[in-house]
């Protein structure tokens, strides 16, 4: 048997609380349990620090059933590893450990020659680590299968939606697989401009519409850092059945820091 490599927590003490008590605590006060639960294939979630977009993220994850196999779907910021990225690893944060699936990685990879195995891109990588104590918090028994994305056009990022939703299909059980899309909206513009651009692109999330998505971010200049992944949501997700998107929460940064002139834009959204 191989021996299981771990992946620690990269993010911890910086974008959430450190000490798995104090974590704890921080997650109960962003998440809504009494919510009813959604049936979904996929949904989409921030990845700022909590105190500014934990609050979307915790409701957002309170809005889902859990699966049993998460696809984590994300950016990557630090430019590291391979274009499409997936780790086995094991992650640890201060809730406890999130086992690798490597199920769906020999169900994906038979589907998808874009996807390499390279845990250089996740080793400094916050987008996926900040969702994982949510899913821990809320969830069950859950095995993960992280892949970043740094780099690929619109025609790689729906090849790779495309077979996800052909190895979810020939190799699951009908909803046993959740995907989850970590994005940030519009970046550093003033809040009207940040929540006008946000309309639009979410505009086109709701219309399970990946191309159009794409066009909107090139033609206005969206800096939307996760366009990529939630492109690939979307061609699964549409695949998969997906007949609607619906916007959870729409939040700004200025809500927390009162500087209006500048923000960053935040959405939870759940497509099922």
């Amino acid at each position: 048997m191989p021996k299981i490599r771990f992946r620690p927590p990269a993010a911890a003490g910086r974008f959430y609380e450190s000490a798995p008590a104090a974590l704890r605590r921080q997650v109960g006060s962003l998440v809504d349990s009494g919510r009813s639960k959604t049936e979904a294939i996929g949904c989409i979630l921030p990845h700022a620090g909590y105190v500014y977009s934990g609050k979307v993220a915790g409701r957002t994850v309170s809005s889902l059933r859990i699966r049993p196999h998460l696809i984590l779907l994300g950016p990557n910021h630090t430019g590291a590893g391979n274009p499409f990225s997936f780790s086995l690893q094991t992650w640890e944060t201060p809730l406890g450990k999130c086992r690798a699936d490597d199920e769906m990685a020999d169900a994906l990879t038979a589907e998808c020659a874009l996807l390499r195995e390279d845990d250089r891109a996740h080793e400094a990588e916050h987008s996926l680590e900040v969702q994982l104590p949510f899913f821990q918090y809320l969830g069950g028994d859950f095995r993960i299968f992280p892949v970043c994305i740094g780099g690929g056009g619109p025609c790689e990022l729906i090849e790779l939606g495309r077979a996800i939703a052909n190895a979810v299909k020939k190799s699951f059980p009908p909803g046993s697989v959740l995907i989850a899309a970590s994005s940030d909206m519009t970046h550093y513009e003033d809040s009207s401009s940040a929540g006008k651009k946000d309309r639009a692109a979410l505009d086109a999330v709701c219309g399970l519409d990946a191309e159009e998505l794409y066009r909107r971010v090139l033609e206005m200049d969206i800096s939307m850092c996760g366009y990529a992944p939630v492109m690939s949501l979307l061609e699964a997700a549409k695949r998969l059945g997906a007949v609607k998107a619906e916007i959870i929460e729409y939040a700004n940064s200025a809500e927390v820091s009162g500087d209006f002139s500048s923000v960053v834009g935040y959405a939870g959204v759940v497509i099922s």
